[in-house]
């Protein structure tokens, strides 16, 4: 019996050990991550490398492989790798860039959303390590990153991923990876000084710039290489003290190199080649004794070379070949000395004409403040005495700036006392209004080319372009031909830089070209600069089934009551006011947040010979309701989730909801789109539907103003938020 015991005991404790000490990763995943895993393998398009997985596949154990790695920690997937094998923009037979992206052999099909793809990753809320290459992924970089707050390595290089990084990626502060290299990416850097945990950060291979990032001191592997730098390496880079790889090489970057950054306590790598620093290396300077490789070649250093990196050694290999150097074993395969002088002048401009240039700027600022100051004493000097005249005879009701605004439009039915101050600064994150040269726009277009061709909007050829900061804009052109244009442009102008604002799509500025045709006639091409936004429209949204199922109730009513106020601003916010504005679903876009946007919409600019602008000529009280019939079309899409394609089909649509609102609440709710059930309040539901009603009406008095339009439904949103926050969401009513 005792020996049987012992038998048993002897086979049967080791194996309870490993049962005690075995990691929790073992153990089953949870449903819904298995679920999620799934649909990681549909969104990829069933790639080879995740092929053969079963309902009965259990993921934690599943051997971990070159291309596919999965660890689970207490049941839940904590890192995902996963490495295909499709080819990269960089390695692409055709040079593949931004401007000339389409969708192909070499990404996942044109029915892939990298918007919704990332939607269902960021349910995996204990991921640790995400690696995502050579995949096909394609589409703007996802502002949903951010929710990853556990992320600890980033890797998503060798894909199709464009656009900018998105700033809320510094809100990782646990990220000591971020591999986005061999994308599209553009657009400056992302200010990454703050995650101090990063030590690592490869951006190679994109065009990103022009200026140097802001980099955190704990950084041990810095690529920057293959972008598009246009600055000075900044002598912060002496306090990486880390630092064991930098690679800046091909970009653009200019001034000399830092001495320091031979020195650096833990550097063992430096590529600075094909760039345009130029200046002698000073030749006192001490090389760090880990340095192995060290590569200057193809910029613009003369001089000798400091005798640490000058002297043979077979433990460092050192690459200074086409500069304009002198002495040493590559002067054979330098340029001539002039050769450096005169393309260092080229990018940078010499001291003397910058001291030149300051003084001339001093002169001609001392010489503005001058007649600034006379103009404003002559000014005050006018104002008291046109003050004192009409408070005299009991008629001063306005200020002076009311009047000039009535004077210059004589038929406006606001004036700018009605414009909210709130509305007037919605302008949140838009770089300054400015004027363009045509150079800009034809750079920002690539000349015009076909490929940047986005097709014929409201008022002309839309055209989508990058601007030398690397912003991403869409450019509109009209062609404009009156009597007398250049001074009728003028005031045209004015009012645009005013269309700024959270819920249009901006104009960041303008270009005009004017040709005289006759001394009495002019053609003008007016290039606007708008915000260009990427994410697609509502009808998008409501089309796709996918997209559809992120906008429940709360989402579009914050969508709608963004469309309302993107109205009133247009009605109420500018002086004149604007209407005729083709509010249609297909123009109402959605960035990353799922704010709506306005495009499309009726921008002032004079139009034909012998017309009046779009500005001045119209009945105001009907376009204006016109605009809020259209918002109510909108509004019988939100509510029902059918996109509505003829008159018919709207009246079909409203006859229900009338039924509905007169019959019982669950005739109406069974109106409603089906993914928005379960998250609503109907008394929301009831006054949306109502409002929605009377904007429809055949009867123009009976419709209401935007800002009726816009109570109700912020009144409806305030009975939604009461209602979700006493926990009713996600139950059925």
């Amino acid at each position: 019996m005792d020996k049987d015991f012992k038998i048993c005991f002897n086979f049967l404790f080791p194996l309870l050990i490993l049962l005690i000490l075995a990691p929790v990763s073992i153990g089953q995943l949870v449903p819904s991550e298995t679920i999620i895993l799934f649909q990681v393998q549909k969104f990829l398009e069933y790639p080879q490398v995740l092929q053969g997985w079963t309902n009965w596949t259990n993921f934690c154990y599943l051997p971990p492989s070159p291309s596919l790695k999965i660890v689970c920690s207490n049941s839940h997937v904590t890192e995902l790798t996963v490495i295909g094998n499709k080819t990269s923009p960089v390695h692409s037979l055709k040079p593949i860039t931004s401007q000339n992206f389409a969708v192909s052999k070499l990404t996942l099909s044109k029915n892939f959303s990298i918007d919704a793809f990332f939607t269902v990753l960021t349910k995996l809320s204990n991921l640790k390590v995400l690696s995502l290459v050579s995949l096909g992924l394609w589409g703007p970089f996802p502002a949903k990153i951010s929710r990853f707050w556990s992320l600890q390595v980033l890797n998503v290089s060798s894909n199709f991923i464009y656009g900018e990084i998105p700033q809320n990626i510094v809100s990782l502060k646990n990220l000591s990876s971020l591999i986005l290299a061999d994308n599209l990416l553009n657009g400056s850097f992302p200010d990454l000084k703050s995650l101090k945990q990063l030590q690592e950060v490869n951006l190679g291979g994109n065009n990103l710039g022009p200026n140097f990032p802001s980099l955190g001191n704990s950084l041990v592997i810095i690529i920057l290489s293959n972008n598009s730098l246009r600055s000075v390496i900044p002598s912060g880079i002496k306090n990486l003290n880390q630092l064991q790889q930098l690679d800046i090489s091909s970009n653009k970057l200019i001034g000399p190199i830092p001495s320091a950054l031979f020195s650096l306590p833990s550097i063992q790598y430096l590529d600075l080649a094909q760039n345009q620093l130029s200046g002698a290396l000073p030749t006192n300077i001490s090389c760090n004794s880990k340095l192995k490789f060290v590569d200057i070649s193809h910029n613009l250093l003369i001089g000798k070379l400091p005798s640490c990196i000058a002297s043979n050694s077979p433990n460092r290999t050192v690459i200074s070949s086409w500069n304009c150097l002198s002495g040493g074993k590559n002067y054979s395969f330098q340029h001539p000395f002039s050769f450096c002088h005169k393309e260092a002048l080229a990018v940078k401009p010499p001291e003397s004409e910058k001291q030149k240039s300051t003084i001339k700027l001093g002169l001609m600022l001392g010489i503005i403040g001058a007649v600034v100051g006379i103009a404003g004493v002559l000014g005050l000097l006018i104002l008291v005495i046109v003050r004192r005249s009409q408070t005299s005879s009991g008629n001063f009701d306005k200020s002076i700036a009311d009047k000039l605004s009535v004077r210059n439009s004589p038929i406006s039915t606001i004036d700018s006392r009605r414009v909210p101050q709130t509305m007037r600064s919605a302008t949140i994150g838009l770089p300054p209004y400015r004027v363009f040269t045509l150079e800009e726009i034809e750079d920002a277009t690539s000349n015009f080319d076909t490929m940047n061709f986005m097709g014929h909007g409201y008022q002309g050829q839309l055209y989508k372009g990058w601007l030398r900061d690397g912003l991403m804009v869409l450019i509109k052109c009209v062609k404009l031909k009156q009597k007398n244009l250049p001074q009728s442009l003028v005031q045209h102008m004015e009012v645009l830089s005013k269309l700024r604002h959270l819920h249009l799509v901006s104009v960041l500025g303008h270009c005009i070209v004017t040709y005289q045709d006759h001394p009495r006639t002019a053609s003008s091409t007016v290039f606007l600069v708008l915000e260009q936004i990427s994410n697609g429209s509502l009808q998008d949204y409501l089309k796709d089934w996918r997209k559809k199922d992120v906008l429940k109730w709360p989402q579009r009513m914050a969508i709608t009551i963004g469309i309302a106020r993107g109205i009133q601003f247009l009605h109420t916010g500018v002086a004149p006011a604007i209407f005729g504005n083709n509010i249609k679903i297909e123009n109402v876009l959605l960035d990353e947040s799922l704010t709506a946007k306005l495009s499309n919409y009726n921008i002032p600019l004079p139009s034909k010979v012998g017309s009046e602008s779009p500005l001045y000529g119209q009945d105001s009280i009907n376009a204006e309701k016109e605009d809020v019939y259209q918002l109510g079309v909108i509004l019988v899409q939100v509510i029902t989730g059918k996109i509505v394609t003829s008159p018919s089909e709207l009246e079909e649509l409203k006859i229900q909801l009338e039924k509905g609102l007169a019959e019982s609440p669950l005739k109406l709710q069974a109106m409603v789109d089906p993914s928005t059930r379960g998250t609503f309040a109907y008394e929301s539901l009831r006054t949306t539907v109502k409002i929605t009603i009377n904007c429809i009406s055949k009867e123009l008095s009976n419709r209401p103003s935007i800002e009726d339009v816009l109570w109700n439904l912020q009144y409806s949103n305030q009975v939604q938020e009461g209602w979700t926050s006493s926990g009713n969401l996600g139950t059925q009513l």
